[in-house]
């Protein structure tokens, strides 16, 4: 293995397999299968500053000899911009009003409902995305990606990620809605594909209510992967109780 140098002067530096910068993101050059060292890398974040996330395979560009990391557009990085977006106009702008499923959206209709309300915390939020991170890392077919941060949902704004740009391509609004999802429900990033991302959920919505107005601002969110799966919004809203790893994906 090499020794990346990884925390500030004087502290331990964390031993990573072989990898390479793309500006502010280390990724390494093979897929990682031993959870231990993400679970390290969260660890250290406290006082590293730089969050682990794993980069999924993408046969997309596998097949042609390309990687996305080099060979997709990135825009500027943003996170100095996040401040300035409200989580709620970002979703309300996101949002699409009726469908032509009749009641696909009861109880709701043309205007976003707003945003839930926060849950009451128990579970630590980077120990339970160390240890779902570490869970998706044990299966071999993720890489390791490392980025300074000062908080997990920032990282699409550090790294002016382009994966949700069929809705929008400002970053710093991906941001700042995953902050909100940080703050409410725990939500942290822990994957980070080229049009997808996967949040560990400390504190997922517990009641049918708070459960029907966190699948609001899912659909308004990522209206792709909504469309790809049957039912209604109160079907889907099911679905989310309890719900520990939330999945999003555009196309």
């Amino acid at each position: 293995m090499t020794a990346v140098p990884f925390a500030p002067t004087g502290a331990r530096e964390l031993s990573l397999p072989p990898g390479r910068m793309h500006d502010g993101l280390w990724v390494s050059d093979a897929p990682i299968a031993d959870s231990t060292l993400y679970l390290a890398c969260v660890a250290a974040y406290p006082r590293t500053g730089r969050w682990p996330v794993l980069i999924p395979r993408d046969l997309r560009f596998e097949m042609s000899g390309e990687d996305w990391i080099d060979d997709r557009g990135w825009a500027e990085p943003s996170a100095g911009l996040i401040d300035d977006v409200s989580p709620h106009d970002a979703l309300a702008s996101w949002w699409q009003g009726p469908c032509c499923e009749g009641n696909c959206l009861d109880p709701f209709g043309a205007a976003f409902p707003g945003l839930a309300r926060k849950s009451v915390r128990r579970a630590d939020p980077l120990a339970e995305a160390g240890n779902t991170g570490s869970i998706l890392a044990a299966r071999g077919d993720c890489r390791l990606g490392i980025v300074e941060t000062p908080r997990p949902a920032d990282i699409p704004a550090v790294l002016g990620w382009q994966g949700m740009r069929t809705m929008t391509d400002r970053a710093e609004a991906v941001s700042s809605v995953l902050r909100s999802w940080e703050d409410r429900f725990g939500a942290v990033l822990i994957c980070l594909g080229f049009d997808s991302l996967d949040l560990s959920v400390a504190a997922p919505p517990k009641t049918r209510e708070r459960s029907l107005v966190v699948a609001a601002e899912h659909r308004a969110f990522c209206l792709d992967r909504f469309l790809a799966q049957p039912g209604s919004l109160r079907e889907v809203a099911a679905q989310l109780l309890g719900k520990r790893l939330w999945s999003f994906w555009w196309e």
